[in-house]
């Protein structure tokens, strides 16, 4: 007997089946990646094949976690470094997106500025700290501006060039109509752009925490950065470990952050 020919409705039901089958195995096999991770990472802390002095243990790291959430003083570095990453994180990126509409907007500015950029970028920002430090102070403002110079021009480029790829045709038409430049980029230019913008987020994520905790490193009296730093002075890997541990963790979560605002924004669109 012939089978009879499935409906659009029953492939598009057995697609999204598959789909979620599909995401829920890299659920499993994300878990697995975890758990064996910190597994053999115990194991051989314990059996000698690595040094427990310097690379300590889950269970050590995890024995410092809990110690530090009951006397408090987790979350009295977590949310200092938190803070600063997120206020660098928000300024650079913002600034990165205000810069890349400018040179958009004024190409006679693109041309003058774009050299510099270009220059600018290829600095090791990191470098710039000590400088920072001089000029801004010991304080949160110079550990901010560090998140946010690391940031500022890798969103500005991307952008850009995000703004640059959008089909021309859709503003000529708006042109045809009288549409101000302004109101071009507010109706085509920018919502075309989003998805460029939101991957700019995530790779902004990263650099807000490589830049405050460099800034920690040089000058912070508390933070995360601090205690790597503290860690080391003392020689207690395990304060090193606890502080990256951390800092891994809350990274993530900002990313899924950013992630769940890309979909959100997909759905609106």
């Amino acid at each position: 007997m012939k089978q009879k020919a499935k409906t659009g409705e029953q492939l598009f039901q057995e697609h999204v089946n598959q789909l979620k089958r599909d995401r829920r195995n890299t659920r499993y096999w994300q878990l697995f990646i975890f758990i064996s991770f910190f597994f053999l990472w115990e194991i051989s802390s314990r059996l000698g094949w690595i040094d427990p002095l310097i690379f300590s243990s889950p269970t050590r790291v995890s024995k410092l976690l809990s110690e530090n959430l009951l006397n408090g003083s987790l979350w009295f570095h977590l949310r200092i470094t938190l803070l600063e990453t997120i206020a660098g994180f928000l300024i650079g990126t913002i600034s990165g997106i205000f810069l890349a509409f400018l040179l958009w907007y004024s190409k006679k500015f693109s041309d003058i500025i774009d050299p510099y950029l270009v220059i600018f970028n290829a600095l090791p920002k990191v470098a710039l700290g000590p400088i920072i430090i001089v000029a801004l102070g010991t304080g949160y403002i110079s550990i901010i501006t560090l998140g946010a110079i690391i940031c500022v021009i890798v969103t500005a480029l991307v952008v850009y060039n995000g703004f640059r790829s959008v089909d021309p045709n859709y503003i000529k038409v708006l042109n045809i109509f009288g549409a101000t430049k302004w109101e071009g980029f507010k109706t085509v230019i920018f919502p075309a752009s989003l998805p460029t913008m939101i991957s700019t987020f995530k790779v902004n994520v990263g650099l807000a925490w490589v830049g405050v905790i460099v800034g920690e490193f040089l000058v912070a009296s508390n933070g995360l950065g601090y205690l790597i730093v503290y860690g080391f002075q003392v020689f207690n890997f395990t304060l090193v470990l606890y502080s990256l541990v951390l800092i891994a963790i809350f990274a993530a979560l900002m990313y899924q952050t950013v992630a769940k605002l890309e979909k959100w924004l997909i759905k609106k669109l």
